[in-house]
């Protein structure tokens, strides 16, 4: 009978209650310290970045892509509310490209209320990585001249990120203001550059003041090209699209008898580059303007953007192994373009066969461009051969 009790007392007592759950317990314990740390250092970065001179959030004139957004059901309305708690007015010390517009005595006050300033962090931690700034390089002409196999090219380039599409900012949408412009850019890291192309500026009166408004350091890129093959090229793309439009030799003269040349026809007064090169140096040095070889883009591409590479300040990233010589077009493609694995040509609309033009007519607009060349030749300081 003892030895039963004792057996018994030696014998776990169904009785007794289970050890407590230790590890269940330490496991919620450092999840709540873990989510308290969490919310204390979210909310400490948000007051940090509140105080910061620039960083406030965007301006009025692109609170309407926000509010689309905030439309987008509960999550959006709680960015929209920590927005507003951020926001604080625009301090006159920020810096960067936004921070650099100047006004021009030429322009509205309105127009040059400086460029907004960039993206706020919050924005950009919510919204993807990167910001949207407005460009550091403008490709401004020419057109019919290169320039969109030349923004193809860099796009290639790690360090550049550029619209595809011509925003037309500075001649058509310039009362769009600076928010609008801005919203059009990618985003860019630290120590990417953004670019866009719009040829037409440079033949645009109010264009060089408008973008020195934007910020007087801004790198400017033209593309030129013989002026009368740029014209005969000109002319061709109108035909493609107008089959019904007068001959190239009719629309060149005023009267065909006297050769004298109709400069009011757009297609001979953009090949005056002289003209118009006089206006932009009247707000940006000679050393701010890259003269890019729209022949030699075709014959030599890796060496013509081994230039431009190095008048963005890059690392010459794009070279002659990027490059092959499409025999049906005429002219270089990419062996691989931007965000793909295969290779890349312009479109269609490129590389048009010209028609046959009088040799007389091209010989009559020889003599014509020759005096505005040698003047452009000596304002660039470089002799591009058209002559």
């Amino acid at each position: 009978m003892g030895q039963r009790l004792i057996g018994c007392l030696d014998a776990p007592s169904a009785l007794q209650p289970p050890p407590p759950l230790l590890p269940v317990r330490r496991k919620l314990l450092l999840l709540c310290i873990m989510l308290f740390l969490w919310l204390y250092m979210f909310y400490s970065c948000a007051g940090s970045c509140a105080s910061v001179p620039g960083l406030a959030g965007r301006p009025a004139a692109a609170a309407g892509a926000g509010e689309a957004a905030a439309t987008a059901g509960a999550h959006g309305e709680g960015l929209q509310v920590l927005s507003k708690l951020l926001r604080r007015a625009p301090s006159g010390g920020a810096k960067g490209l936004a921070g650099s517009a100047a006004a021009s005595p030429s322009e509205p006050r309105e127009e040059q209320s400086a460029a907004p300033d960039p993206t706020s962090p919050i924005s950009s931690f919510f919204n993807g990585s990167g910001t949207k700034k407005l460009p550091q390089a403008i490709i401004i002409g020419v057109k019919k001249g290169g320039t969109r196999a030349l923004l193809e090219f860099l796009r290639v380039h790690p360090d550049i990120r550029a619209v595809g599409a011509e925003p037309h900012f500075f001649d058509r949408n310039y009362e769009q203001g600076f928010a609008w412009y801005r919203d059009l850019m990618p985003r860019t890291l630290d120590g990417q550059i953004t670019m866009e192309k719009t040829p037409s500026y440079f033949v645009t009166k109010e264009a060089p003041a408008r973008i020195s408004a934007m910020s007087k350091g801004t790198k400017l890129i033209v593309v030129v090209r013989d002026p009368v093959t740029r014209a005969i090229s000109d002319y061709t793309q109108t035909l493609s699209k107008k089959p019904d439009i007068p001959t190239f030799e009719s629309l060149t003269f005023k009267n065909r008898t006297t050769g004298l040349i109709d400069t009011s026809w757009s297609a001979i007064q953009i090949g005056i580059y002289a003209k118009h090169l006089e206006n932009w140096l009247l707000y940006f040095p000679i050393g701010q303007i890259l003269f890019v070889s729209g022949e030699r883009l075709i014959s030599d591409p890796a060496g013509e953007l081994g230039r431009v590479q190095d008048f963005l300040g890059l690392k010459r990233i794009i070279t002659d192994k990027h490059f092959y010589f499409n025999k049906t077009k005429g002219f270089p493609c990419l062996k691989k373009a931007e965000g793909s694995s295969k290779p890349h040509c312009l479109g269609k609309t490129k590389g048009r066969t010209h028609p046959n033009i009088d040799r007389e007519v091209v010989q009559r607009l020889r003599e014509f461009y020759r005096p505005f060349n040698m003047k452009f030749y000596q304002m660039t300081g470089h002799d591009f051969g058209w002559d």
